[in-house]
This record gives C-alpha cells, structure tokens and sequence, in this order.
C-alpha cells in the first residue's frame, strides 16, 4: 500500500510538471493537495478524479486518510499560501464557484478543480494526454486571466480622500470598512485623510507610511494595527477604527496594544469600535472599553460614547 502511495504522490508531481507549475508548486505538498482536491485515493484510477468541493482542512483531513500524511494544524496556511493561492492565480483551481462572494475568513471557504483542467486530467496515462495537454496550454493564459477578471469584478471599489483608488476583495469585515469610509467618515471626520485601510485578503490596501511617520508613528509590521487608520486634521486626531465582524472590539487589552503602538503619535488618539448592526454590538457589548466610541453603520448619524469626559476626542 506504501508503494501505491507513494507511485500516486510521484504521479500527481509528473502532472503539475507536465501543467507547467514551478518547483514550489509541484513538491509533495503539492501533489497530494491536488489529489485532495481530485479525491483521489492510490487505488482509485486518474480518470475517476472529480471535483469536490474542499476547503483547507478537509483537503488535509483526505491527506491524512488516504496517503498517511498527518499535517500540523499550522500547516493550513502554508497549504492556502504557497500552493492553493498559486493554483488559482492560474485559473488551475477556482475559490468558491458556489460562492464567489465568500469572505476569505469563512469557514465555509473552499476551492475546486477547474473543469477544463480536470477533463485533461482524466486522459493521464492515455494516449490522448499529450494532444489533451497541448490543447489545455495553448488555452491556459486566457483561463487564468478570464478567472482573474471575474474575481476583480468582485471587489469593492473605494475612492480615497487622497484621490487613491482601492478595490478591496469582496466580503468579510471589507462590507463594513467600504462603510466606514464612506459613511462613517463623511459624518465624523469630513475632510479626514485615510492612513491607513486593512483588506481582508490582502492586509495592507492602502498605507501612507511617510504621513504617519510625519505624525511621530513608524509602524514596523501590520498584525497589530487598526482595520482603518483616518487623521482629521481639523482636529489634529488620530482616529483608530476597528472593523468587527469576525475579530473582537477596542476592549481594554486592545486599547492598551492601540495606546503602546501609537505612543509617539503627536496627534491626539481616538478609539473607535465600528459594527455592521445592533446586533453584532449586543454580542460584544460587556467586552467594550470604557473612554472609546461604538459606531453601527446601520444607524450611521448616530454615536455610543463609552463614558469619559467628552465626546469623540483624545484623552
């Protein structure tokens, strides 16, 4: 059974070569995330390969079963990373075809093999896998680009004070930074120039280091900052907002992380906790710091002040 196995993992790398992938694309870990993705198991012959639906852990789950690879659980993003990631830029494996709309942070987030990849790959080891192959290759600049134009059209575009243009990816706590910014901010902070905007996907959309620096702050990594960053200048406040919708609110251990990585800042700081509904600030309510805000984008013109002695200002 060993051999089997072993025999399938070489065969799955001779296929991600024969597709043109580079070598980090075409390692083990590789090859057995597309048989994952083909739910195949050694027994089972290429051209009974199909397209299941997977998401990161049951891709590793069928790896576990069926080739005796036990992953770390920290091994996911590495998997999403450095192999997934590469397979979909090239139109090899589509994210969410049920879905296109699904925030990365879901857990319901899940890929599948391309159609026109997996007919090819039913003809490995016949005589029609060269001419099939060929035809794939000649086609596969326009696949990627065609599903790369359809993930763009997903995005959210965002016009910038600064007169810079963002598309961030659809989904996640992106729906309620697009808010912010065009609603929250408009009401709050008019004429507030944008520092910094996070993106679900991507992290750092939008990061003006150079006037943050000019404000006395030099952010060496983004893991800790705010989803949004806005100076309003008017006021010479630094606005720090947080975007809940899967991660938590400026609650007092977050207030003092915010505090420390803006210590130096020479504008004074505001601290700002933004929701999509009353809802999602009912879930987090008993968790909020005292002396911030609360906004709740389906009530825009409105404020909570968490105590203190005044209203949207610095301490």
């Amino acid at each position: 059974m060993a051999d089997k196995r072993t025999r399938r993992i070489e065969e799955a790398q001779e296929v991600l070569t024969a597709f043109g992938f580079p070598a980090e694309q075409r390692n083990e870990r590789a090859a057995l995330t597309l048989l994952a993705l083909l739910n195949l198991p050694p027994h089972k012959s290429w051209a009974a390969a199909s397209d299941p639906l997977r998401g990161v852990t049951p891709l590793m789950e069928f790896v576990a079963k069926h080739y005796d690879k036990q992953w770390a659980p920290n091994t996911r993003e590495t998997v999403r990373r450095f192999t997934l990631h590469q397979f979909e830029q090239a139109g090899f494996v589509i994210a969410n075809p049920d879905e296109p709309n699904r925030p990365t942070n879901s857990p319901k987030y899940c890929y599948q093999i391309e159609s026109s990849a997996l007919a090819v790959i039913h003809k490995f080891h016949t005589l029609e896998w060269d001419s099939a192959l060929r035809r794939y290759l000649t086609n596969a600049r326009t696949l990627a680009q065609r599903y790369a134009q359809a993930r763009d059209s997903q995005r959210i575009p965002l016009e910038l004070a600064s007169g810079a243009t963002l598309r961030l990816s659809p989904g996640g706590q992106n729906t309620l930074v697009e808010k912010i910014l065009n609603e929250f901010c408009p009401r709050f902070t008019p004429g507030g120039m944008p520092v910094y905007v996070g993106d679900t996907a991507e992290k750092w959309a939008y990061f003006d280091a150079d006037y943050l620096r000019n404000l006395g702050v030099t952010i060496e990594g983004h893991g800790k900052i705010p989803d949004v960053v806005v100076h309003f200048a008017e006021k010479d406040w630094l606005i720090l907002i947080e975007a809940v919708t899967s991660h938590g609110p400026v609650n007092p251990k977050r207030l003092t992380e915010l505090k420390t990585l803006f210590a130096r800042s020479r504008a004074g700081l505001v601290f700002v906790t933004a929701f999509l509904n009353r809802r999602g600030l009912l879930k987090h309510l008993g968790e909020i710091a005292w002396e911030t805000e609360v906004w709740v984008a389906d009530a825009p013109d409105h404020m909570i002040h968490f105590n203190g002695e005044r209203f949207l200002g610095p301490y």
